[in-house]
């Protein structure tokens, strides 16, 4: 226990230290160099990332805590620093990611008279933070870090965010370096195991959700092997893909934005339901219409880590309030129904309708997307990261490709764009050994693409595709399907993406035709650096399930009017 005199600045990193951070990422600013000057003392044991832009710094951190269940941690400066950092905030909030944002202030004195880039941690994240606090002084430091820690991690994990007044950071005070508070994970009541095994031995059509945040590789597994040892189907929610692997016996596709239509009916002739770890928010019900608010006819089964959503919008016929892991090893260790005919019937039916919507056919133009997807599917190791950005071309890599487990696939259930190309570099620097293959649209990309400094800085090294039809393409569709022809505010003229890349030193090259997509995918894997492949696309080719011409007729036919 070290109760030497320490600055602010020095008792901030302690506490990092002693948690076991080991990257940070931040954008300098004055107000915290006194956790600067700490951080040059502790260079060997924790590696601080600087980035371009607070919002990237952010990102890097929340997809840091994706990967690591340990909390990523970011450092920014006051105002425009903290309100930058509110991007990644929202999205560790919606994507239940543990992070903890530490952010300077102006110095005590002039805390509420409007000092210099002067904001309120409280006022400002109090809706997309778990927990918010200032330091008084710097002996509380400790207590604040320590207590950060635990809340981040426990029960539904999410981000905190802690203002930190320069003086403060700057004050000597004697203060101990307290050790991480335990996070506990609460037990399933046997009692309710037992009524859900009961449930699950009466249902004939059963189907498993499963997604959240605060998953383990070890309870991943055992969510995992459940399933298979009963022989329930499951469909995975929004960009949660490899919680279950996407070649496990009984995967049966994504709850996501334009889903399989198959798989959306068999939902709704589910007699039994059970939701582990998912909210079963907007997008996992499509809108609230696969299961009737408040009280679903199938019935529901609902596990969460966080009491408070069981029963927020669905009311179950059995709600367990318990960590997923430790829920998931119960589960597991549960013996196996009897198989019945019809059950058995069910789960190859899921199966082979999913199968059919994962081969990929042909997508319009010259590049064809399809292709691509079965050329990344047959040359990524089983290992590989693959992250992509908010967009309509990101349903290519979530519906065509594998994810073999935990972690091997992160994108933004929060929907913020600019996410991918961060995400990439904070996996690549997060698992150096791994390939990271990173997607962006041509929008997202010019958001965070000036982060190539920081990967060509730092020796990240993920493979970038730029999916580029020169249109906010998500936007654009539903454009065409409420008001088609009428094109407003959607279309983009972009520079030269792989001349881009270039110029910061990274690998970049143009690939407009399907032939040229695979020797030029082995020359970025091969370069050794953060590369850039862009991707020209036909703007027919909306997603991998829908075509502009198609959206445009849709919307006409919705107006009862013809279409061009």
């Amino acid at each position: 226990m070290n109760m030497s005199s320490r600055s602010g600045g020095q008792l901030v990193v302690d506490a990092l230290r002693r948690h076991g951070v080991d990257l940070v990422f931040n954008l300098p600013g004055e107000s915290f160099i006194p956790v600067l000057d700490a951080l040059y003392d502790a260079r060997n044991d924790i590696r601080l990332v600087s980035c371009r832009h607070e919002a990237a710094a952010a990102t890097m951190a929340e997809a840091h805590g994706k990967l690591t269940g340990r909390p990523g941690i970011c450092i920014v400066t006051r105002g425009p620093g903290a309100t930058h950092a509110s991007v990644g905030m929202h999205t560790a909030f919606q994507d239940s990611t543990p992070l903890i944002l530490l952010i300077g202030q102006v110095e005590r004195h002039a805390l509420g008279r409007e000092g210099f880039q002067e904001f309120d941690v409280h006022r400002l994240f109090g809706w997309t933070a778990k927990w918010t606090a200032e330091a008084r002084s710097a002996a509380e430091i400790p207590q604040l870090l320590t207590r950060a820690f635990q809340i981040a991690t426990s029960g539904r994990p999410g981000p905190v965010a802690i203002s930190l007044p320069q003086d403060v950071l700057e004050e000597m005070a004697t203060a101990a370096t307290l050790d991480p508070l335990p996070v506990t994970e609460r037990r399933p009541e046997p009692a309710a195991l037992a009524k859900l095994y009961e449930l699950l031995g009466q249902a004939e059509r059963p189907l498993a959700i499963v997604g959240g945040g605060g998953w383990t590789d070890e309870g991943a597994a055992d969510v995992a092997r459940f399933l298979e040892r009963q022989q329930v189907p499951v469909a995975i929610t929004f960009r949660r893909l490899g919680l279950v692997p996407t070649t496990h016996p009984t995967y049966a596709g994504e709850m996501a934005y334009a889903p399989d239509p198959k798989l959306m009916a068999r939902v709704r002739e589910a007699d039994l339901i059970l939701a582990i770890g998912t909210r079963l928010g907007e997008v996992v019900t499509q809108d609230y219409t696969l299961l009737t608010a408040p009280l679903p006819r199938q019935t529901l089964v609902h596990i969460h880590a966080d009491g408070n959503e069981i029963g927020r919008v669905y009311q179950p016929a059995l709600g367990i309030a318990a960590g997923l892991n430790v829920t998931a090893k119960a589960l597991a260790a549960l013996a196996p129904l009897p198989p019945t005919q019809q059950r058995r019937g069910w789960l190859s039916l899921l199966l082979a309708e999913c199968a059919r919507t994962r081969e990929p056919g042909s997508s319009p133009g010259a590049l064809d997307m399809n292709a691509v997807m079965a050329t990344l599917r047959d040359t990524l190791p089983a290992d590989a990261i693959v992250c992509t950005d908010a967009g309509n071309f990101a349903q290519w890599p979530q519906r065509f490709l594998h994810f073999a487990r935990r972690g091997s696939y992160l994108g933004p259930a929060g929907g913020a764009m600019g996410y991918g190309v961060p995400a990439a570099i904070a996996a690549s620097l997060t698992h150096p050994g791994r390939r990271v293959i990173g997607f962006a649209g041509d929008g997202g990309f010019l958001m965070t693409g000036s982060e190539l400094a920081t990967a060509m800085q730092t020796g990240a090294a993920p493979v970038i595709l730029v999916v580029n039809n020169g249109m906010f393409g998500t936007i654009r569709a539903h454009q065409e399907r409420h008001h088609p022809g009428r094109v407003m505010g959607t279309d983009l003229a972009n520079p030269d993406f792989a001349a881009y890349a270039r110029s910061f030193g990274a690998f970049g090259a143009t690939v407009s035709r399907t032939a040229d997509f695979a020797p030029a995918l082995a020359d970025a894997l091969a370069a050794g650096r953060v590369a850039v492949l862009d991707l020209k696309i036909d703007p027919e080719a909306l997603s991998s399930r829908a075509t502009l011409s198609g959206a445009r007729k849709a919307g006409f036919a919705a107006q009862g009017g013809g279409h061009d």
